[in-house]
């Protein structure tokens, strides 16, 4: 114990040695946002960087390490204790971080539902760790870098960034603090990198045979977009923004890439209620979707049994793809990135000459991927934008989304029905959403819950594909209408 002791004392008075420089490093001047704009419109140009009055006068005076002596003269056991007790995050927790308690709590209830309910632990599972671990006081895993405007052209032996105003140099930019690990890795998400990347691995594991072989599926799959749109109205009249209501609205379309690639475009304040609505609703298929098909169709409906698929031919495979893609952008090119990364996954599959690709885009590239997405977007879930009055109507309005989307596809469902004289079962509409393969699965359970002997789960597949089209298309919408 003494020795334990010993060696704490030793590295308490090796920290307090540094601590001088710490301080003098800390109290380097920063030019306020305010000044610097001051700053730049008054600023002249000069011919020589060398005629600008430098901001830090004495670089070495500034990294001066101060004395020994000095740090024992000014140690105390108990100032040191205080100081470590008052830099803690329990401490923060308990003066004025309270809100961030409560985040921390949160996290582990989706913790809860990922590991033991088994809710889309996937996704779930690493959102839930981000906001865990942004919502820890202090930790800044996700703050951002820290910048300065001087007048040095170079500081500590680093050349800094030129800054213009017009033609008029203001001066030096350089990094006085980096950003958060997660920072960083969620530019990916900020840029718009990822989402596209989850498609492309979606395609590579999705078969379209069922919607090449039944092309009515399509119609199927943009009826069940209803939600979409419903709640966007619904948004708007609660006050949200119109891009705002598009990033909410696009919930419905059970597809978690697409939300938080929308919302990183028009509502990236919305980002973290968004994507747990988002994925919590994807999780709830098999409870949320049954209740709703019941109600829309009736029992003899719903014992419907759907003829054989006919077979679909390599070349209609790798036609599909190239032929989806190239349409797609031409009528509406912000969707080209979720869409063609879609179909290029689905092409490395179906060409059969790209098998590395595919197995590639299917498993390490969609995990590594899945695991920063879910990561940087659960820690974008912080006390202060999190817990507002907005994320309960967002809630409130994703399972609005979501259960409208059910309910347009299983109307359409009904219509086709009666048109095609019962050939068509309603059941399968409600699989129009691109929650790929859940909802096709619940269309399968609920029609055997009436017909034990029928198999809609193939007939169901040709909606759930054409829903993670058609979702992608509302967000291009949305994105060229308020982007």
């Amino acid at each position: 114990m003494k020795k334990i002791l010993s060696a704490l004392v030793l590295a308490l008075c090796c920290m307090l040695v540094m601590l001088p420089a710490c301080a003098e490093e800390n109290a380097v001047a920063i030019v306020p946002a305010a000044e610097v704009a001051e700053t730049r419109a008054y600023a002249t140009l000069v011919s020589d960087a060398n005629e600008l009055i430098p901001v830090y006068v004495d670089e070495e005076a500034e990294g001066a390490i101060g004395s020994l002596k000095q740090a024992m003269d000014d140690f105390t056991i108990g100032g040191t204790v205080s100081g470590i007790i008052k830099d803690s995050g329990i401490y923060a927790l308990f003066n004025g971080y309270w809100k961030n308690g409560v985040m921390i709590l949160i996290s582990f209830v989706l913790l809860y539902l990922a590991i033991v309910k088994q809710f889309e632990p996937l996704l779930l599972m690493p959102i839930a760790f981000g906001m865990l671990m942004t919502n820890l006081p202090l930790a800044g895993i996700m703050d951002e870098p820290i910048y300065e405007i001087i007048s040095n052209p170079t500081y500590h032996g680093k050349a800094g960034v030129p800054i213009y105003n017009g033609e008029m140099l203001v001066g030096y930019q350089y990094v006085k603090q980096n950003g958060g690990l997660l920072y960083y890795l969620y530019q990916g998400v900020k840029l718009g990198i990822f989402p596209p990347l989850i498609f492309m691995g979606v395609g590579a594991m999705t078969d379209f045979a069922p919607l090449i072989a039944n092309p009515i599926s399509l119609l199927l799959g943009a009826a069940a977009q209803l939600g979409i749109f419903a709640a966007f109205l619904v948004a708007l009249l609660l006050g949200f923004s119109p891009a705002e209501a598009g990033a909410i609205g696009i919930i419905g379309g059970a597809d978690g890439p697409t939300a938080i690639y929308v919302t990183t475009k028009l509502a990236p304040g919305l980002l973290g209620p968004i994507a747990i609505a988002a994925y919590s609703y994807m999780a709830l298929v098999p409870v949320i979707q049954p209740p709703i098909m019941k109600a829309l169709t009736k029992p003899e409906d719903r014992k419907i049994m759907m003829g054989q698929l006919r077979p679909v031919s390599k070349t209609e495979k790798i036609i599909f793809p190239i032929a989806v893609a190239t349409i797609v952008s031409l009528m509406l090119p912000s969707a080209a990135p979720l869409v063609g990364s879609l179909m290029l996954g689905n092409l490395f599959k179906e060409s059969g000459v790209a098998d590395r690709l595919a197995k590639t885009a299917q498993n390490e590239l969609m995990n590594i991927v899945t695991i920063f997405l879910g990561f940087t977007v659960g820690a974008t879930a912080k006390a202060d934008t999190f817990l507002q009055v907005e994320t309960i109507k967002i809630i409130v309005l994703g399972v609005a989304a979501f259960g409208g989307g059910t309910a347009g596809g299983v109307l359409l469902g009904n219509l086709l029905c009666r048109m095609t004289h019962g050939k068509i079962n309603p059941l399968i509409g409600s699989a129009g959403v691109s929650a790929v393969p859940m909802a096709a699965r619940v269309s399968q359970k609920v029609g055997q819950q009436e017909n034990p002997a029928n198999f809609l789960l193939m007939h169901a597949m040709g909606p759930n594909v054409a829903g993670v089209i058609g979702s992608a298309v509302a967000a291009g919408v949305f994105i060229s209408m308020f982007g």
